[in-house]
C-alpha cells in the first residue's frame, strides 16, 4: 500500500529522520526493518483506508453458504465440502453482477485438520476468483447454537429459519480461558496463511459479538457471555494484526444508536475504534439505512454493510441498493441461494414454523435452488447498478 519510508514516516514522524540518517549503517537498516514491521501491524489510518477502498470498485455481493449445507461445519468439512455446487452457485451470482461474498469459517475445523481446512479454503478462493469474486471471511460469530459439534450435522428443522447455524467459538470454549491459545492459533493460522492473498477483500473478525440467541439455547449460554466477548474481542484484533494482513480488519455494529461516541455501547466502541473499515448490519427501511450510513460516515473510513435484506421489514434490494451506491457503501445480502439454511423463512418461524406454504415475501436469499431468481426485478437491478458503477469508474480514469 505504501513504500516503507512513507509508511513509517507517517507513523513515527521525526523519529524516521533519525533512522534515515542511519540507513548506511547495518544497525540503522535493522531498525528501519523493525519499525516497518511494527507499523504494518497497526490499525489502518483513515486516509490509507480510503485510498485502498478507492481502488476496489463498488462491492456488491451476498453472505454465502452453498444451498447443500445447513451451517459452517457442513459447508467446510471434508466429507460434505461441495466445490461443484459452489462453482454453480457463484456462477449465478457472477451472472447478475455480484463481485464479492462474505463467508463464515469455524475454529473447530482448524482444530480438527488445519492443513486440510487451508486446502479447502484455497479451493473455495480459486472458485470465487474464477467467478471474479473477492471474499470476506468471518472468523467468530455469537449467533445461534452455542454447542457446535464436528461430524454429520442434523437435518433442517421443518419450517424454521436458519435452524442449524452454530456459534464460533462454542460457549464452552468462550467460557474457558484455557481454550484461548487454541483460538489464537486458529485466528493467527488462518489470517497468517492468507495474509497476502489478493482474493480476500477483508477479514470480519466477529459477527454480532453481543447477539442473543433463540430461546431454546439460552440455558446453554454463559451467564456472563457479553463480558467474555467484551474481553476477548480486542485480543482477536491483536491476534489477527500480529500476522500483518494486507487486507483490512473489521467487526460490524448491528443495532443501537451510533450517532455519537457517548451513545455507543462498550463493545460497539471496540468494534468501531479497532476496525480498519467500519461495518454494520441493517434490516430496516431505506431511510433507516441511510441514517446509519450517515452516522458511520463520521468515522471517515470505508463503510461495509455486511448484512441487509429483510423484505417484510422494508429492507429490500430495490430500496437499499440505490442508497448504498450513492454513498459508495459495500453491501452483502443476507443469503444467496435458498437451501438448507431456510433463510427465506421469517425469523419468527422459530416460534411459528412455516411448513404448509411459502411465505408471502421471502425474508432473505436471491435465488431458488434451481438458479431461478426469486424476483427478476431484483437481479436485474443488481446487474444495472453494478454496470453503471463500473462505467462511472472508467470515465473517471
Amino acid at each position: 500500500m505504501y513504500r516503507v519510508e512513507s509508511f513509517v514516516s507517517a507513523r513515527y514522524g521525526s523519529a524516521f529522520a533519525i533512522l534515515r540518517a542511519m540507513r548506511r549503517a547495518a544497525a540503522g537498516f535493522c531498525l528501519v526493518v523493525f519499525f516497518a514491521a511494527s507499523a504494518s501491524a497497526q490499525h489502518w489510518r483513515p486516509g490509507p483506508a480510503r485510498d485502498w477502498y478507492s481502488e476496489q470498485g463498488w462491492l456488491v455481493g451476498a453472505n454465502y453458504i452453498p444451498s447443500t449445507a445447513i451451517n459452517q461445519l457442513e459447508m467446510w468439512q471434508a466429507a460434505t465440502f461441495d466445490p461443484q455446487r459452489i462453482d454453480l452457485e457463484l456462477g449465478w451470482a457472477e451472472g447478475i453482477g455480484m463481485n464479492t461474498m462474505r463467508v463464515f469459517l469455524h475454529d473447530l475445523l482448524w482444530q480438527q485438520d488445519a492443513e486440510g481446512f487451508k486446502k479447502r479454503i484455497d479451493e473455495f478462493l480459486r472458485i470465487a476468483n474464477k467467478h471474479k469474486m473477492r471474499v470476506m471471511f468471518v472468523l467468530f460469530d455469537s449467533r445461534s447454537d452455542p454447542a457446535p459439534k464436528l461430524g454429520p450435522q442434523h437435518a433442517p428443522t421443518p419450517g424454521v429459519y436458519n435452524s442449524g447455524w452454530v456459534q464460533i467459538p462454542g460457549a464452552k470454549a468462550l467460557a474457558d480461558p484455557a481454550e484461548y491459545p487454541r483460538l489464537e492459533a486458529y485466528v493467527r493460522g488462518v489470517v497468517g496463511a492468507f495474509a497476502g492473498d489478493k482474493r480476500i477483500i477483508a477479514w470480519d473478525l466477529w459477527n454480532e459479538p453481543d447477539a442473543s440467541t433463540p430461546e431454546i439455547y439460552r440455558k446453554l449460554e454463559p451467564a456472563n457471555k457479553k463480558d467474555l466477548v467484551l474481553a476477548l474481542l480486542p485480543k482477536v484484533f491483536e491476534w489477527a494484526r500480529a500476522e500483518h494482513p494486507k487486507q483490512p480488519l473489521t467487526s460490524g455494529v448491528w443495532e443501537g444508536d451510533w450517532s455519537a461516541p457517548e451513545k455507543l455501547l462498550p463493545i460497539e466502541k471496540i468494534q468501531l475504534e479497532s476496525s480498519d473499515v467500519v461495518s454494520f448490519h441493517n434490516f430496516g427501511s431505506p431511510e433507516d439505512f441511510q441514517q446509519r450510513v450517515e452516522w458511520l460516515e463520521e468515522y471517515n473510513r470505508p463503510i461495509f454493510c455486511t448484512e441487509y435484506l429483510a423484505r417484510p421489514m422494508r429492507s429490500t434490494v430495490d430500496g437499499i441498493l440505490p442508497v448504498a451506491k450513492d454513498h459508495n457503501v459495500a453491501v452483502f445480502t443476507g443469503g444467496l441461494v435458498a437451501g438448507k439454511t431456510q433463510t427465506y423463512l421469517p425469523p419468527d418461524s422459530w416460534e411459528h414454523p412455516v411448513t404448509d406454504h411459502e411465505p408471502p415475501a421471502w425474508f432473505q436469499d436471491i435465488f431458488r435452488m434451481d438458479g431461478t431468481p426469486y424476483r427478476r426485478e431484483e437481479t436485474g437491478l443488481i446487474s444495472t447498478l453494478v454496470r453503471e458503477s463500473k462505467e462511472k469508474k472508467k470515465k473517471k480514469k
